[in-house]
């Protein structure tokens, strides 16, 4: 089989490295890629946006099965062009990929078909707005309803902050378009985890548990990211926890969505808020998290292809995941001032010595190659992967890695799975 990869993140190099172990696979594409899935896949440099290029490059190559890693091109529409030409696509259709491309359709769709979450209100006037922030009370979560690469939600810690951000999104265009309508939502305590599952439209397979760490600082502290680091499995997602996720979020999703005429199918990825033994849902993406993807593919057992190809044919139905019974961490390295501005074009040393370390790897997502070097170009940089017999194994084999690595600046988070270690 020829398979395509569209991306060029740390979730793109993890889902190319499990792909290429599949004995089904003859040859491996990425677009645009990093250097990291350069050693496992051929790069094409053509943008995840630029779907017209995609799109011939599949089509005149004959690839068997493209698979969609970032949400950009999924609300773009790449799965319903593919398709349109006969081609094999995993990833939700623009009409599903709308829960992840709106937060206000998702709300209305949690409210409308009994998905716990929090009490919200949707506007476009900041004094209506305003008005709403005054009579609800801090804390207070903003967010810009559109696409924002993870950062389009303020947790706010006084009425003053949300009135700020929300007047940033309206009117100061903060995130562009994707503020120009803004959902504000009370304030949810609790322990977050990521819930992921595949789904066809009807049959559903939960992944593996995990947890994400969105603020920027040790001790949850600073501004959300896209994401500092992650680990599965995660504790909290107890099998009670499990069952309730399963029946009160994500099945009854899956089955409104396709009442709603958006028939769902890939990842969904539920981000939830878990206390006292209750659930309740944060948003959903219509992709694998990032970094999530990372130790999740890494306990993978099963050949992935066999999976991507079952959803993007619509027949879930006879398909089993197994998983390793091994922990897996991920812990992101970004550039100095990420989330906010920062500097590109740093030499990154250490990366063939963390190759010679057992059970861990080295995702790429902000890199690029300059001469014979690998450079910084993003924000979030790498991510640093480990398995351990025990999630304190694989802690501890991940910040062996971290350790062996450097450029100047260079930030990390330094508590990256302690959640599930005070749960010990």
């Amino acid at each position: 089989m020829k398979i395509l990869v569209i991306g060029g993140g740390g979730r793109e190099h993890a889902l190319v490295w499990k792909i290429a172990q599949s004995p089904l696979v003859t040859k491996l594409y990425c677009a645009p890629g990093n250097p990291g899935t350069a050693a496992l896949a051929e790069n094409l440099p053509i943008a995840v946006d630029q779907l017209d290029k995609l799109l011939a490059f599949a089509y005149e190559n004959k690839i068997d099965l493209t698979v969609v890693g970032p949400e950009q091109p999924l609300s773009l529409g790449i799965t319903d062009l593919f398709e349109a030409h006969g081609l094999k696509v995993f990833g939700p259709s623009q009409k599903a990929a709308f829960i992840e491309g709106s937060k206000a359709f998702s709300k209305d769709l949690m409210q409308k078909y009994n998905v716990p979450t929090a009490a919200y209100g949707v506007f476009t006037d900041q004094a209506e707005a305003e008005e709403f922030i005054n009579r609800t009370g801090a804390p207070i979560v903003v967010k810009a309803d559109g696409l924002a690469a993870g950062k389009g939600v303020i947790i706010a810690r006084t009425c003053e902050e949300a009135i700020v951000a929300v007047r940033d999104m309206l009117s100061g265009n903060a995130f562009g378009s994707a503020g120009s309508r803004v959902v504000i939502e009370e304030f949810l305590t609790g322990e977050e985890a990521s819930f992921l599952v595949i789904t066809d439209g009807k049959n559903v397979i939960p992944l593996a548990s995990a947890q994400d760490h969105k603020a920027v600082f040790d001790g949850d502290l600073g501004p959300n990211t896209g994401g500092m680091g992650a680990y599965s499995p995660a504790p909290v997602v107890t099998s009670a926890i499990h069952e309730k996720a399963m029946q009160q979020v994500i099945l009854p999703t899956v089955a409104g969505m396709a009442a709603e005429g958006r028939a769902y199918r890939g990842v969904l990825y539920a981000g939830l808020m878990v206390k006292d033994g209750e659930v309740k849902t944060l948003e959903f993406n219509a992709r694998f998290g990032d970094p999530e993807c990372q130790p999740l593919l890494m306990r993978m057992k099963s050949d992935i292809v066999p999976v991507l190809l079952a959803v993007a044919n619509g027949d879930l139905a006879d398909t089993k995941i197994e998983w390793h019974d091994k922990a897996a961490v991920c812990v992101v390295m970004a550039s100095e001032g990420y989330p906010g501005d920062y500097r590109k074009g740093d030499v990154i040393q250490g990366l063939e010595q963390v190759a010679e370390l057992d059970d861990v790897y080295v995702f790429h997502a902000g890199t690029a190659a300059k001469a014979d070097e690998c450079v910084t170009s993003g924000g979030r940089v790498l991510g640093v992967t480990a398995l351990g017999t025990t999630v304190k194994e694989a802690i501890d084999n991940a910040y062996r890695g971290v350790a062996r690595i450097t450029w100047p600046g260079a930030q990390f988070r330094s508590d990256i799975g302690r959640k599930a270690l005070d749960r010990d």
